[in-house]
């Protein structure tokens, strides 16, 4: 019998690794990365990585010698990254720099996650071929990793994803869950009417991302949603397919509530791309019903 390929995912223990680590067992003998957080995850063979350690990288491929590797650890809160810029430069740029690298020299497969932070939210929709424009440190940031890697390990596929949610083990749980639990608690939550996005679940995510790794995608991709949502309208819909008080919903703009990083207003994305190769995002309240019903 054929040994099965050996897919690793960095990041295993974040909220989008943990949920691509289940849905990629189905075809691959999973291995995953993690920092701080050790995690269980049955069938996955678990190891501690820093990945900013000079030779850990090269390390970590010569040891494992993986058949594809994934790659979604990262810094992806923009106010973290504002507020620490060294660590979001590292994390975002130097350590995905050095998985291209270190991929394409022992030529293996390399899936990276971008983000749709990379514009500024001002002419969407946005296109593979649309020029970066990014507002704040974290997108910035990852733009940079993205030009980089398409100079240097031009044969990386770069996944843009855009906001996501759905399963989750503590400590990296989606935004759902705290939401669920304030909405449940009777306490109010504040969601912007005037910031829109493409949400996706971290299953159809997963999926999208082992398409890519499975079509032998070069270069840029967006794996965004269906459907162009305000953070308002999702929260109405979370608490209709919840049959939680949308009165606890209280809809503010962007301008009205301070933050360290600006956020782009409107990131809807073109997956015209993704879809034509076999990619299928559905619309947010299937996803919603089908993550309530796990739950």
């Amino acid at each position: 019998m054929t040994p099965r390929p050996r897919l690793l995912i960095t990041g295993a223990s974040g909220f989008l690794g943990w949920n691509l680590a289940q849905a990629a067992q189905a075809d691959w003998t999973v291995l995953g990365t993690y920092y701080r957080h050790p995690v269980k995850i049955p069938s996955v063979e678990l190891h501690r990585l820093d990945c900013t350690e000079p030779g850990a990288i090269a390390r970590c491929l010569n040891q494992f010698q993986p058949d594809a590797v994934i790659h979604t650890a990262a810094l992806s809160q923009p106010n973290a990254c504002a507020q620490n810029l060294a660590l979001s430069y590292q994390l975002n740029v130097n350590v995905p720099l050095d998985w291209a690298l270190g991929c394409a020299e022992r030529q293996i497969p390399l899936v990276w996650t971008s983000t749709e932070a990379v514009f500024d939210g001002l002419n969407p929709p946005y296109t593979e071929d649309s020029p970066p424009c990014p507002v704040n440190i974290y997108g910035e940031h990852k733009a940079q990793a993205e030009q980089l890697i398409l100079a240097q390990a031009p044969n990386t596929a770069i996944c843009r994803m855009p906001l996501m949610f759905g399963d989750a083990i503590p400590p990296a749980q989606s935004f759902v869950q705290p939401f669920l639990r304030s909405l449940r608690a009777g306490q109010s939550i504040q969601l912007f009417t005037d910031e829109y996005r493409m949400p996706i679940s971290a299953t159809t995510a997963a999926h999208g991302l082992l398409l890519a790794l499975r079509q032998g995608v070069k270069g840029l991709l967006h794996l965004s949603g269906s459907e162009r949502i305000s953070r308002y309208d999702f929260g109405c819909q979370m608490a209709q397919v919840w049959s939680l008080p949308e009165d606890l919903l209280q809809g503010c703009r962007q301008a009205d509530v301070p933050m360290a990083a600006q956020r782009p207003r409107d990131l809807q994305l073109s997956n015209a791309r993704a879809i034509a190769l076999g990619y299928q995002p559905q619309i947010v309240r299937e996803e919603l019903m089908a993550l309530r019903d796990r739950l």
